[in-house]
């Protein structure tokens, strides 16, 4: 009696590894990551630079003494996370638009390893380009500056190091969106919300009653949390840099939470 039938194609038992390359082979290989990561470059380095350019051109001799001239890349890096943030969702929610997270789940019925992996990576690209960016910037500013005072380390590491981790965790957060809208124009549109409208309620908050309330959505609202990098805090008291990634991490965190519970019992 003959041996049953043996397939000449290796089988592997299947790990997060795997999970990664995959999602590392879609992130760079679709021409939304292109776009989004390309229009990102453009507006933090050349806003970045186009301040300091108009800065310097226009400054006095003592106009700039004081001033750290890292804190021009920041108006560049406002308007470059809105493109992280688009990433960021389209990492999980395009895959629900074109149907093909059932492919994917097909692939890997762990869900949890696919959103885990997801994150992973997108993680890795967003920190590096922004960290790239806001490098470039920086030098090119300190250069341009002359009358700026000299940053010191702990300005350097908050206005590359960390501002790149808290526009990384936007992204991830942005992402956990995504997974739990599973649309692309809603979970973006939540997301810009998120950035603007704290801000802006802020603004029409005029009553002394509303004034803490008025108070906690400037200092926690994005464009402050941003601006800590570069300076203390746009209002008299408020978080410091690290209180922004703790901030973020803890509301990052809580939003992969939900979505870990939502991917497990919804149907793809």
């Amino acid at each position: 009696m003959s041996g049953g039938y043996t397939s000449p194609i290796p089988v592997v038992r299947t790990h997060f590894g795997h999970a990664v390359a995959s999602e590392w082979t879609k992130i760079r290989s679709v021409r939304s990551t292109m776009w989004t990561l390309g229009v990102f470059v453009v507006l933090v380095m050349g806003v970045g630079l186009l301040t300091a350019v108009l800065v310097s051109a226009n400054a006095g001799p003592y106009d700039l003494e004081g001033d750290n001239p890292l804190s021009y890349g920041v108006f560049g890096l406002l308007l470059g996370s809105m493109c992280v943030i688009t990433l960021g969702v389209l990492t999980t929610a395009s895959e629900y638009g074109t149907g093909m997270i059932r492919t994917t789940m097909v692939a890997c019925p762990s869900r949890g390893r696919v959103l885990a992996a997801k994150a992973l990576v997108f993680f890795a690209v967003a920190f590096a380009f922004t960290f790239v960016a806001t490098l470039i910037v920086a030098l090119a500013d300190v250069a341009l500056l002359d009358g700026a005072k000299t940053p010191t380390t702990g300005d350097w590491v908050k206005g590359t190091f960390g501002v790149s981790l808290f526009i990384a965790l936007l992204g991830l957060l942005s992402l956990a969106v995504g997974s739990i809208v599973r649309h692309s124009a809603g979970a973006i549109t939540i997301m810009i919300g998120l950035v603007l409208a704290p801000l802006v309620l802020a603004l029409f908050m005029f009553t002394d009653a509303l004034s803490g309330l008025r108070d906690f959505l400037i200092e926690y609202s994005i464009p402050n949390l941003l601006s800590t990098f570069y300076a203390e805090t746009l209002t008299e008291a408020g978080p410091s840099a690290w209180d922004a990634v703790l901030v973020a991490v803890l509301v990052t965190g809580a939003a992969f939470g939900m979505a870990f519970a939502l991917l497990e019992k919804r149907d793809v």
